[in-house]
C-alpha cells in the first residue's frame, strides 16, 4: 500500500472518531492515500496529504453500512459499543454492535472490479482468551472468554476469519493490548485503567488498586497500537486468515504503574504526589481483572517489522500532559 498515488487505495475507517480509530486515522493521513472517516458523530478530516472524508453513519443499519464501504480496498473495523466492556453484561445493543456490524460487514463488502477481495484489519482483544493460562501469551492459546464483551469480540473475529476463508474478505485480526495514551482528537477520550488513574491524580484522589500491584499488564501507547494498524495494510498477505497479537511484551506491574502516574502527574502540576492504595475489589471485579498478562508479539513483529516505540515513562508524561491540557492546565 505504499508508493501509491494519492488517487489509489480507499482505506474507509469504522469508528474514525474513537480512541483508538482516531490515532489510526492521523497515522494514516499522510499517506497516499484516500480515508474515508465513519462515526456516528461528525469527525474532522485530519490535516495530511491523504484525500479524506468524513462520513456520519449508523452502522448498525446494514443500507447505511454498505454506502458506508463502498469502493473500499481496506476497511479498518475499530467499532466498539456504548459504555465499552461492562456495557456488554447488560446492553443487548451491545452485541449488535460488536457482533452485528461484523457479520453485516462481510455481506455487504464487494472488491471492486478486478481487485482483490477487500482487506479487513479488525481491533480485537488480547483478553478474548479468558483467564491466561501462562505468560506470556504467544497466539496459541485456546480461548475461553469470560465476559460477555470478550465473547462478542471472539465471535466477530471467528465471523471475519470464515468470510476469508469463503473468499469473501481478506482477514486479520489484531488482539490488542491494554491501550493508554493522550487523545489524537476532540472527543475521543481513553476510558482505559491508565487515564482513569491520571483522571484521579490530577484531582489530587488516592490511587486505587484491588489488588497488592503485583498483577501485570502489558501496555502498549496508541501511536504504537495505530501503527500496528498502519503495519497491517503495509503488509496483508503474511497475516490474512489469522489473529495477531499485538503487545510490548514488558508486563508492568500496576502498582509500579499507578507509582509512576502519581509521580508524573505531581512533577506536571508542582504538587505532592497522591497516594496509592490497595482497597477491596467491587462485586462486579472479573476475574481476568486479577491475573496478570504479558504477550508474546514476535509472530506479529516478524510478519511486518512493527515494534512498540513508546516507553512507559514517555507514554504516561504524553498521557498526563494531554489531560492536564483538558482540564486547565498544571494547578
Amino acid at each position: 500500500m505504499q508508493d501509491t498515488p494519492t488517487a489509489g487505495p480507499l482505506v474507509t475507517v469504522l469508528g474514525a472518531s474513537g480512541f483508538v480509530g482516531s490515532a489510526v486515522v492521523r497515522a494514516l493521513a499522510d499517506r497516499p492515500v484516500r480515508l474515508r472517516l465513519v462515526a456516528r458523530r461528525p469527525t474532522a478530516p485530519p490535516p495530511g496529504r491523504a484525500a479524506a472524508e468524513a462520513v456520519t453513519a449508523d452502522l448498525t443499519d446494514r443500507a447505511a453500512l454498505a454506502e458506508a464501504v463502498a469502493g473500499s480496498d481496506a476497511v479498518v473495523h475499530l467499532l466498539l459499543g456504548d459504555g465499552g466492556w461492562r456495557a456488554a453484561e447488560t446492553d443487548p445493543g451491545a452485541e449488535r454492535v460488536n457482533v452485528g456490524v461484523m457479520r453485516d460487514l462481510v455481506e455487504v463488502l464487494r472488491p471492486r472490479a478486478g481487485a482483490a477481495p477487500p482487506l479487513v484489519v479488525y481491533g480485537g482483544a488480547a483478553s478474548q482468551v479468558g483467564v491466561p493460562p501462562r505468560e506470556p501469551l504467544d497466539g496459541t492459546e485456546p480461548d475461553h472468554p469470560r465476559t460477555a464483551y470478550d465473547r462478542q469480540k471472539l465471535a466477530a473475529e471467528r465471523t471475519l476469519l470464515q468470510a476469508t476463508a469463503d473468499g469473501r474478505v481478506r482477514g486479520i485480526g489484531l488482539r490488542l493490548p491494554t491501550v493508554f495514551g493522550e487523545s489524537a482528537a476532540a472527543g475521543a477520550a481513553d476510558r482505559g485503567v491508565v487515564s482513569a488513574m491520571v483522571r484521579r491524580a490530577l484531582s489530587g484522589q488516592a490511587l486505587t488498586m484491588w489488588h497488592d500491584g503485583t498483577v501485570r499488564r502489558d501496555l502498549v501507547h496508541v501511536a504504537d497500537v495505530a501503527e500496528a494498524f498502519t503495519a497491517a495494510l503495509d503488509h496483508p498477505e503474511p497475516l490474512v486468515g489469522g489473529r495477531w497479537l499485538i503487545g510490548a511484551g514488558r508486563g508492568d506491574a500496576l502498582g509500579e504503574v499507578f507509582r509512576l502516574v502519581a509521580r508524573t502527574v505531581a512533577d506536571t502540576t508542582g504538587s505532592t504526589p497522591v497516594a496509592v492504595e490497595a482497597v477491596a475489589p467491587p462485586s462486579h471485579a472479573p476475574t481476568t481483572d486479577f491475573e496478570s498478562v504479558t504477550i508474546d508479539s514476535s509472530p506479529f513483529r516478524a510478519a511486518t517489522g512493527w515494534q512498540p516505540r513508546t516507553s512507559l515513562a514517555e507514554g504516561v508524561r504524553r498521557t498526563v500532559a494531554g489531560l492536564a491540557r483538558q482540564d486547565g492546565g498544571p494547578r
